[in-house]
């Protein structure tokens, strides 16, 4: 059995950034509130739990007094910070930049729509931490979207601004980008360049990984995607990978793996989302060669 993981896999710089700030403070503190998970893996929660990150939600900190919390890298809306400065709290913001320079342009573009009556539209998850960071920006007033019941929200009347959130599919944001020009056109009459904006704002470190996980998926027999159940990002990436290749399984840990689905002459691959560590995509495949009694290590 060949066993490879997928060098383009693992964290993105955001999620890998916001831990390294957690356990360089955690050296020092070994204590640290956590607004949420760190990341969308229970595996790698619970590393991190184990070291003295105390995940909390919106709800404890209006609880907590002087004392550090640290932001993960979804970003936060402004309501948060507010908090922080009543109540004393020091906060470790390892907000991706990525995120935050999409807050910045979801703000500036509110203020624009408020003063033509116009509407923003946000493709991504409702509830989803980045999503409420964005609406937060908008004073809740941000329209979101991820199916195409969910446009009956919008008023195709007045002006749309559409954003993604910065994980979405590109596909999916190009494909509600037509749905909506389409829903302006039968509502007006015609599209002009007033009525719609739409400013495809999904991460590229996260988008490339779309054929580059085509490529590596049809070159192997059987693919193990791993990742935590709660990512979006996951799902979605997983789905690429069973759609060129319907050997592709997805699995949070190397417990989830049923020796049926490999053979010996099986070359495996491995990958990930951008939520999940290189030592649990390491793990998985210490656990294959293990199941082998002739391995192969390619990578």
């Amino acid at each position: 059995m060949e066993v490879t993981i997928d060098k383009n896999s693992g964290y993105c710089f955001g999620v890998e950034y916001a831990i390294k700030m957690a356990e360089d403070e955690m050296a020092d503190n070994q204590k640290l509130y956590c607004l949420g998970d760190i990341v969308h893996n229970d595996m790698e929660v619970r590393r991190l739990s184990d070291k003295g990150l105390v995940v909390i939600d919106r709800e404890d900190l209006q609880c907590l007094r002087d004392c550090k919390v640290l932001i993960r890298a979804h970003g936060e809306p402004p309501e948060t910070y507010r908090t922080a400065i009543k109540n004393n709290i020091e906060l470790i913001d390892a907000s991706c930049p990525v995120v935050l320079k999409l807050q910045h342009r979801v703000k500036t573009a509110f203020d624009k729509m408020e003063k033509q009556e116009g509407q923003i539209v946000i493709y991504g998850k409702k509830g989803h931490a980045e999503v409420i960071g964005l609406t937060g920006q908008t004073l809740e007033k941000a329209i979101i979207v991820m199916e195409d019941k969910d446009l009956d929200q919008i008023d195709f009347s007045r002006p749309v601004t559409l954003f993604s959130q910065t994980t979405k599919s590109t596909r999916g944001f190009y494909e509600l980008k037509e749905k909506i020009e389409e829903r302006i056109r039968s509502e007006k009459g015609s599209l002009e360049e007033m009525d719609f904006n739409a400013n495809d704002s999904i991460c590229r470190q996260v988008s490339n990984r779309e054929p580059q996980l085509l490529k590596f998926s049809e070159e192997k027999d059987v693919i193990f995607f791993v990742s935590g159940k709660k990512s979006s990002n996951g799902k979605a990436l997983f789905q690429v990978c069973k759609g060129v290749n319907p050997r592709s399984y997805f699995v949070e840990n190397e417990q989830d793996i049923n020796p049926d689905w490999v053979r010996p002459e099986d070359s495996v691959g491995i990958c990930g989302a951008t939520s999940t560590p290189m030592w649990l995509m390491e793990q998985v495949k210490e656990y294959l060669l293990s199941m082998d009694e002739n391995p192969i290590e390619a990578g």
